[in-house]
């Protein structure tokens, strides 16, 4: 569970890194499935922006001990995953992910979500950790995005740069094991990885169920931006009920 100060800390800052590992075994899996995953799937070696559609069994990790006790504590006991990501980043040339907000590409009414980022390998400044600027989100409101098609990004939404000062920007250096937990509005990038080192890293992306996951927003933001529509997109009730009561949920037997 998260400590008083790690709960004010991501009310405050917007992120926090607790004081969690991921047990060793549940850690191993998921290495060896990324590693066939991105053999598999060698299009994805930067980024794939929706895993759940490619493989379902990743939501499997999200029941690891402890994750979704410690996002409790943060958006509530209702917990929807409405997505995974992974980013690559493989050594030598990895590519950046520009400074955005991840509510600028979501579908999800009124805005909320808790991303847990687990870092696969050590993922360090020399690498291409995941920065953030502390405070951005405490607006609740989505700054000005640019589209930018750079072929050296992950992501093609950009923060317009009078909307921030990189200079504010703080490194979460994490090991391998280690998580961090970030709000929906908090502007945070990373830099390319020209390092030795891989910096894989997973995210879970979990909305509390007072909101609404929003197909049709979802086919709107696709329509804005082409990179991927995920108005068909699998959404899963992991705990709780659908407080919204519009959802509509993907179910699978377990």
């Amino acid at each position: 569970m998260l400590s008083e100060s790690e709960i004010e800390q991501y009310h405050r800052d917007g992120y926090v890194v607790p004081d969690y590992r991921l047990p060793p075994a549940v850690l191993d899996a998921i290495d060896r499935k990324v590693c066939e995953f991105l053999e598999a799937h060698p299009e994805y070696r930067d980024n794939c922006p929706a895993l759940l559609r490619e493989d379902l069994a990743f939501a499997d990790f999200c029941r690891a001990p402890g994750l979704l006790d410690m996002s409790a504590q943060l958006i509530g006991p209702d917990i929807a995953l409405w997505n995974m990501s992974l980013f690559g980043k493989p050594a030598g040339n990895g590519k950046a992910t520009p400074w955005h907000q991840d509510g600028e590409y979501w579908p999800i009414r009124p805005l909320a979500t808790c991303t847990v980022w687990i870092a696969v390998d050590d993922s360090t400044r020399e690498n291409g950790c995941l920065e953030v600027i502390p405070g951005s989100h405490r607006s609740r409101a989505l700054a000005r995005h640019r589209h930018n098609e750079d072929p050296g990004y992950t992501l093609f939404e950009e923060l317009e740069p009078e909307e921030f000062d990189p200079a504010d920007g703080v490194g979460i250096e994490l090991a391998r094991g280690q998580i961090s937990l970030h709000d929906v509005f908090l502007y945070h990038g990373s830099q390319p990885n020209r390092s030795s080192k891989p910096r894989r890293g997973m995210t879970m992306r979990l909305m509390p169920t007072t909101s609404l996951y929003d197909r049709e927003a979802a086919t709107r933001i696709y329509e804005r931006n082409g990179r991927i529509n995920l108005g068909g997109h699998p959404v899963l009730l992991l705990r709780g009920e659908d407080r919204h009561g519009g959802n509509d949920f993907f179910c699978r037997a377990h």
